[in-house]
Protein backbone atom coordinates (compact mmCIF):
# COMPACT_ATOMS: atom_id res chain seq x y z
CA UNK A 1 0.00 0.00 0.00
CA UNK A 2 0.73 3.09 -0.48
CA UNK A 3 2.44 5.50 2.39
CA UNK A 4 0.15 8.29 3.42
CA UNK A 5 0.99 11.62 5.09
CA UNK A 6 -0.34 11.47 9.03
CA UNK A 7 -2.16 14.57 7.87
CA UNK A 8 -4.80 12.74 5.61
CA UNK A 9 -6.04 10.90 8.77
CA UNK A 10 -9.26 12.78 8.55
CA UNK A 11 -9.58 11.55 4.76
CA UNK A 12 -9.44 7.83 5.48
CA UNK A 13 -12.25 5.19 6.54
CA UNK A 14 -11.86 4.59 10.19
CA UNK A 15 -14.16 2.35 12.16
CA UNK A 16 -13.78 2.73 16.00
CA UNK A 17 -14.87 -0.51 17.57
CA UNK A 18 -16.18 -1.08 21.24
CA UNK A 19 -17.41 -4.35 22.61
CA UNK A 20 -19.68 -3.62 25.54
CA UNK A 21 -21.37 -5.99 28.00
CA UNK A 22 -23.07 -3.68 30.78
CA UNK A 23 -21.27 -0.38 30.46
CA UNK A 24 -24.14 1.81 30.79
CA UNK A 25 -22.61 4.31 33.29
CA UNK A 26 -20.06 5.01 30.98
CA UNK A 27 -20.41 3.79 27.30
CA UNK A 28 -22.25 7.43 26.64
CA UNK A 29 -19.52 9.38 27.14
CA UNK A 30 -17.29 7.34 25.52
CA UNK A 31 -19.51 7.18 22.40
CA UNK A 32 -19.46 11.44 22.72
CA UNK A 33 -15.44 11.14 23.29
CA UNK A 34 -14.53 9.57 20.31
CA UNK A 35 -17.07 11.03 17.82
CA UNK A 36 -15.64 13.75 18.86
CA UNK A 37 -11.90 13.38 18.56
CA UNK A 38 -12.56 11.31 15.26
CA UNK A 39 -15.36 13.21 13.60
CA UNK A 40 -15.16 11.38 10.54
CA UNK A 41 -15.34 7.74 11.89
CA UNK A 42 -17.86 5.49 12.72
CA UNK A 43 -18.63 4.56 16.02
CA UNK A 44 -19.70 0.98 16.39
CA UNK A 45 -21.29 -0.45 19.40
CA UNK A 46 -20.96 -4.25 19.78
CA UNK A 47 -23.58 -4.96 22.78
CA UNK A 48 -22.53 -8.62 23.65
CA UNK A 49 -26.09 -9.61 26.12
CA UNK A 50 -25.80 -6.60 28.22
CA UNK A 51 -28.91 -6.52 30.92
CA UNK A 52 -28.28 -2.78 31.69
CA UNK A 53 -29.35 -0.70 28.46
CA UNK A 54 -26.19 -0.01 27.20
CA UNK A 55 -26.91 -0.64 23.53
CA UNK A 56 -30.02 2.13 23.97
CA UNK A 57 -27.55 4.52 25.27
CA UNK A 58 -25.27 3.84 22.57
CA UNK A 59 -27.89 4.41 20.30
CA UNK A 60 -28.75 7.53 21.70
CA UNK A 61 -25.75 9.21 21.29
CA UNK A 62 -25.14 8.51 17.81
CA UNK A 63 -23.36 4.99 17.61
CA UNK A 64 -23.90 2.25 15.55
CA UNK A 65 -25.32 -0.51 17.37
CA UNK A 66 -24.85 -4.22 16.80
CA UNK A 67 -25.27 -7.43 18.82
CA UNK A 68 -23.54 -10.10 19.62
CA UNK A 69 -25.11 -13.07 21.33
CA UNK A 70 -22.04 -15.46 21.75
CA UNK A 71 -20.74 -14.58 24.93
CA UNK A 72 -17.32 -12.97 25.30
CA UNK A 73 -15.07 -10.19 24.15
CA UNK A 74 -13.12 -12.48 21.77
CA UNK A 75 -16.70 -13.58 20.43
CA UNK A 76 -17.26 -9.70 19.94
CA UNK A 77 -13.69 -8.79 17.82
CA UNK A 78 -14.31 -11.74 15.63
CA UNK A 79 -17.44 -10.66 14.71
CA UNK A 80 -16.73 -7.42 14.26
CA UNK A 81 -13.85 -7.82 11.93
CA UNK A 82 -15.91 -10.17 9.98
CA UNK A 83 -18.58 -7.16 9.52
CA UNK A 84 -16.89 -4.08 9.15
CA UNK A 85 -14.45 -2.56 5.91
CA UNK A 86 -12.69 0.39 6.81
CA UNK A 87 -9.09 1.84 6.39
CA UNK A 88 -8.41 1.44 9.94
CA UNK A 89 -9.88 0.17 12.64
CA UNK A 90 -9.47 1.57 16.57
CA UNK A 91 -10.17 -0.65 19.23
CA UNK A 92 -11.19 0.45 22.78
CA UNK A 93 -12.92 -0.67 25.73
CA UNK A 94 -16.40 1.16 26.59
CA UNK A 95 -15.25 1.93 30.43
CA UNK A 96 -14.26 4.73 29.66
CA UNK A 97 -10.40 3.96 31.03
CA UNK A 98 -9.07 5.21 27.88
CA UNK A 99 -8.48 8.43 26.67
CA UNK A 100 -10.30 9.36 23.30
CA UNK A 101 -7.47 11.99 23.13
CA UNK A 102 -5.38 9.84 22.75
CA UNK A 103 -6.77 8.58 19.47
CA UNK A 104 -5.12 10.25 16.57
CA UNK A 105 -1.83 9.30 18.33
CA UNK A 106 -2.65 5.57 18.36
CA UNK A 107 -3.90 6.24 14.29
CA UNK A 108 -1.27 8.14 12.81
CA UNK A 109 1.59 5.47 12.52
CA UNK A 110 -0.54 3.27 10.10
CA UNK A 111 -1.84 6.10 8.09
CA UNK A 112 1.92 7.41 7.77
CA UNK A 113 2.94 3.50 7.22
CA UNK A 114 5.15 3.18 10.04
CA UNK A 115 2.96 0.28 11.72
CA UNK A 116 0.31 -2.18 11.02
CA UNK A 117 -0.99 -2.54 14.51
CA UNK A 118 -0.19 0.71 17.59
CA UNK A 119 -0.73 -0.75 21.38
CA UNK A 120 -1.70 2.23 23.20
CA UNK A 121 0.83 1.33 25.98
CA UNK A 122 -0.87 2.20 30.06
CA UNK A 123 2.74 0.88 31.66
CA UNK A 124 5.43 3.05 30.66
CA UNK A 125 4.05 6.36 32.60
CA UNK A 126 3.15 4.29 35.49
CA UNK A 127 -1.05 5.53 34.66
CA UNK A 128 -2.09 1.92 35.33
CA UNK A 129 -0.18 1.58 38.57
CA UNK A 130 -1.52 4.77 39.58
CA UNK A 131 -5.30 4.15 38.73
CA UNK A 132 -5.55 0.46 39.05
CA UNK A 133 -6.35 -1.10 42.13
CA UNK A 134 -5.97 -4.40 41.24
CA UNK A 135 -2.28 -5.45 42.39
CA UNK A 136 -2.85 -9.32 40.67
CA UNK A 137 -3.88 -7.75 37.32
CA UNK A 138 -0.40 -5.89 36.62
CA UNK A 139 1.22 -8.97 38.14
CA UNK A 140 -0.19 -11.30 35.53
CA UNK A 141 0.49 -8.24 32.51
CA UNK A 142 4.19 -8.70 33.54
CA UNK A 143 4.32 -12.36 33.42
CA UNK A 144 2.80 -11.99 29.99
CA UNK A 145 4.94 -9.81 28.81
CA UNK A 146 7.99 -12.14 30.09
CA UNK A 147 6.97 -14.79 28.59
CA UNK A 148 6.39 -13.67 25.21
CA UNK A 149 9.75 -12.07 25.32
CA UNK A 150 11.22 -15.47 26.44
CA UNK A 151 9.34 -17.34 23.66
CA UNK A 152 8.79 -14.37 20.35
CA UNK A 153 12.39 -12.23 21.36
CA UNK A 154 9.98 -9.43 21.36
CA UNK A 155 9.43 -6.40 24.39
CA UNK A 156 6.20 -5.15 24.87
CA UNK A 157 5.78 -2.58 27.20
CA UNK A 158 1.96 -3.25 27.50
CA UNK A 159 0.52 -6.69 26.42
CA UNK A 160 -3.04 -6.51 27.85
CA UNK A 161 -4.63 -3.38 26.96
CA UNK A 162 -7.61 -2.96 25.28
CA UNK A 163 -6.85 0.13 23.20
CA UNK A 164 -5.33 -0.74 19.85
CA UNK A 165 -5.21 0.51 16.13
CA UNK A 166 -4.82 -1.79 13.07
CA UNK A 167 -5.15 -1.46 9.32
CA UNK A 168 -7.52 -3.16 7.25
CA UNK A 169 -4.79 -5.77 6.26
CA UNK A 170 -3.90 -6.41 9.95
CA UNK A 171 -7.66 -7.14 10.20
CA UNK A 172 -8.56 -9.08 7.84
CA UNK A 173 -5.67 -11.64 8.24
CA UNK A 174 -6.55 -12.16 11.72
CA UNK A 175 -7.71 -15.65 12.62
CA UNK A 176 -9.34 -15.06 16.45
CA UNK A 177 -9.14 -18.19 17.96
CA UNK A 178 -10.06 -17.12 21.69
CA UNK A 179 -13.75 -16.35 22.99
CA UNK A 180 -12.67 -13.86 25.57
CA UNK A 181 -10.28 -12.08 27.44
CA UNK A 182 -7.16 -14.04 26.15
CA UNK A 183 -8.25 -11.83 22.80
CA UNK A 184 -5.47 -9.24 23.92
CA UNK A 185 -2.63 -11.63 24.41
CA UNK A 186 -3.98 -13.42 20.89
CA UNK A 187 -3.65 -10.18 18.92
CA UNK A 188 -0.16 -9.18 21.04
CA UNK A 189 1.43 -12.39 20.03
CA UNK A 190 -0.08 -12.75 16.09
CA UNK A 191 1.35 -9.37 15.53
CA UNK A 192 4.71 -10.34 16.67
CA UNK A 193 4.70 -13.85 15.07
CA UNK A 194 3.85 -13.15 11.78
CA UNK A 195 6.34 -9.81 11.98
CA UNK A 196 3.46 -7.22 11.65
CA UNK A 197 5.02 -3.55 12.28
CA UNK A 198 4.28 -2.99 16.05
CA UNK A 199 4.49 0.66 17.18
CA UNK A 200 4.03 1.58 20.97
CA UNK A 201 1.93 4.58 22.20
CA UNK A 202 1.99 5.73 25.67
CA UNK A 203 -1.27 6.29 27.01
CA UNK A 204 -2.83 8.11 30.08
CA UNK A 205 -4.99 5.38 31.55
CA UNK A 206 -7.65 6.20 34.30
CA UNK A 207 -9.62 3.78 36.02
CA UNK A 208 -13.22 3.10 35.93
CA UNK A 209 -15.72 5.75 37.47
CA UNK A 210 -17.50 5.09 40.52
CA UNK A 211 -19.88 2.74 40.00
CA UNK A 212 -18.57 1.18 37.27
CA UNK A 213 -17.16 -2.81 37.26
CA UNK A 214 -14.96 -4.83 36.01
CA UNK A 215 -15.82 -8.21 34.63
CA UNK A 216 -12.69 -9.62 33.90
CA UNK A 217 -11.42 -12.60 37.08
CA UNK A 218 -8.27 -12.00 38.17
CA UNK A 219 -7.56 -15.80 38.75
CA UNK A 220 -9.51 -17.58 36.25
CA UNK A 221 -8.87 -15.16 33.40
CA UNK A 222 -5.43 -15.28 34.49
CA UNK A 223 -5.34 -18.88 33.78
CA UNK A 224 -7.28 -18.92 30.18
CA UNK A 225 -4.58 -16.09 29.00
CA UNK A 226 -1.77 -18.58 29.93
CA UNK A 227 -3.51 -21.91 28.33
CA UNK A 228 -3.83 -19.43 25.91
CA UNK A 229 -0.03 -18.17 25.54
CA UNK A 230 0.68 -22.02 25.38
CA UNK A 231 -1.65 -23.09 22.89
CA UNK A 232 -0.41 -20.75 20.69
CA UNK A 233 3.00 -21.40 20.89
CA UNK A 234 2.58 -24.54 20.21
CA UNK A 235 0.73 -23.73 16.84
CA UNK A 236 3.00 -21.07 16.05
CA UNK A 237 6.34 -22.83 17.01
CA UNK A 238 5.51 -26.51 17.27
CA UNK A 239 9.03 -27.57 17.11
CA UNK A 240 10.49 -25.43 20.06
CA UNK A 241 7.18 -26.48 21.64
CA UNK A 242 7.85 -30.00 21.62
CA UNK A 243 11.42 -29.74 21.74
CA UNK A 244 10.73 -28.55 25.01
CA UNK A 245 8.73 -31.44 25.91
CA UNK A 246 11.39 -33.71 24.96
CA UNK A 247 13.77 -31.98 27.24
CA UNK A 248 11.23 -32.18 30.30
CA UNK A 249 10.82 -36.47 29.50
CA UNK A 250 14.85 -36.91 28.88
CA UNK A 251 15.56 -35.19 32.63
CA UNK A 252 12.61 -37.41 34.14
CA UNK A 253 14.20 -40.28 32.04
CA UNK A 254 17.62 -39.52 33.42
CA UNK A 255 16.23 -39.23 37.04
CA UNK A 256 14.76 -42.69 36.99
CA UNK A 257 17.83 -43.98 34.90
CA UNK A 258 20.83 -42.49 36.51
CA UNK A 259 20.15 -44.96 40.36
CA UNK A 260 19.87 -47.91 37.97
CA UNK A 261 23.27 -47.01 36.50
CA UNK A 262 25.02 -46.25 39.52
CA UNK A 263 23.72 -49.78 40.77
CA UNK A 264 24.59 -52.15 37.73
CA UNK A 265 28.20 -50.35 38.21
CA UNK A 266 28.28 -51.11 41.54
CA UNK A 267 26.84 -55.20 41.70
CA UNK A 268 26.14 -56.07 37.82
CA UNK A 269 22.49 -56.54 38.47
CA UNK A 270 19.54 -54.64 37.23
CA UNK A 271 17.00 -55.73 40.81
CA UNK A 272 14.30 -52.65 39.28
CA UNK A 273 13.63 -53.59 35.85
CA UNK A 274 10.10 -51.48 36.10
CA UNK A 275 11.84 -49.01 36.40
CA UNK A 276 14.53 -49.16 34.08
CA UNK A 277 11.38 -49.84 31.05
CA UNK A 278 9.46 -46.60 32.42
CA UNK A 279 13.02 -44.60 32.15
CA UNK A 280 13.45 -46.44 28.55
CA UNK A 281 9.70 -45.42 27.65
CA UNK A 282 10.54 -41.61 28.56
CA UNK A 283 13.35 -41.54 26.50
CA UNK A 284 11.86 -43.30 23.90
CA UNK A 285 8.90 -40.48 24.31
CA UNK A 286 11.23 -37.81 23.93
CA UNK A 287 11.79 -38.95 20.34
CA UNK A 288 8.50 -39.20 19.15
CA UNK A 289 8.43 -35.90 20.69
CA UNK A 290 10.79 -34.67 18.98
CA UNK A 291 10.34 -36.17 15.46
CA UNK A 292 6.12 -34.89 15.82
CA UNK A 293 7.80 -30.91 16.42
CA UNK A 294 10.11 -31.57 13.25
CA UNK A 295 6.68 -32.92 10.93
CA UNK A 296 4.51 -29.81 12.42
CA UNK A 297 7.30 -27.29 12.04
CA UNK A 298 7.26 -28.10 8.10
CA UNK A 299 3.04 -27.99 8.48
CA UNK A 300 3.01 -24.75 10.15
CA UNK A 301 6.18 -23.11 7.70
CA UNK A 302 3.62 -24.68 4.54
CA UNK A 303 0.53 -22.56 6.30
CA UNK A 304 2.87 -19.84 7.09
CA UNK A 305 3.74 -19.40 2.90
CA UNK A 306 -0.25 -19.62 2.18
CA UNK A 307 -0.85 -16.97 4.84
CA UNK A 308 1.86 -14.95 3.18
CA UNK A 309 0.21 -15.27 -0.15
CA UNK A 310 -3.12 -14.50 1.49
CA UNK A 311 -1.82 -11.07 2.74
CA UNK A 312 -0.49 -10.19 -0.46
CA UNK A 313 -3.90 -10.59 -1.96
CA UNK A 314 -5.44 -8.42 0.95
CA UNK A 315 -3.28 -5.46 0.50
CA UNK A 316 -3.88 -5.43 -3.19
CA UNK A 317 -8.02 -5.51 -2.00
CA UNK A 318 -6.95 -2.65 0.78
CA UNK A 319 -5.24 -0.44 -2.07
CA UNK A 320 -7.88 -1.17 -4.67
CA UNK A 321 -10.65 0.21 -1.54
CA UNK A 322 -8.34 3.43 -1.05
CA UNK A 323 -7.83 3.81 -5.20
CA UNK A 324 -11.88 3.80 -5.56
CA UNK A 325 -12.63 6.04 -3.11
CA UNK A 326 -10.19 8.38 -4.35
CA UNK A 327 -7.89 8.25 -0.96
CA UNK A 328 -4.71 7.47 -2.70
Amino acid sequence: MAVADASSLDNRSIAVLIPCYNEAITIGKVVDDFRRELPGATVYVYDNNSSDGTADIALEHGAVVRHEPRQGKGNVVRQMLRDIDADYYLMVDGDDTYPAEAARSLLEPLVAGEADTVVGDRLSNQSYEEENSRAFHGFGNDLVRWLIKVLYKFRYDDVMTGYRSFTYAFAKTLPVLSPGFEIETELSIHAVDKGWRIAQVPIVYRDRPEGSFSKLSTFSDGAKVLRMIGSLFKDYKPLGFFLLLALVSVIVGLILAIPIFIEFAQTGLVPRLPTAILALAFAGLAVVLVVAGLILDTTVKGTRRQWELECYRVFAEARKRLEDSGRV
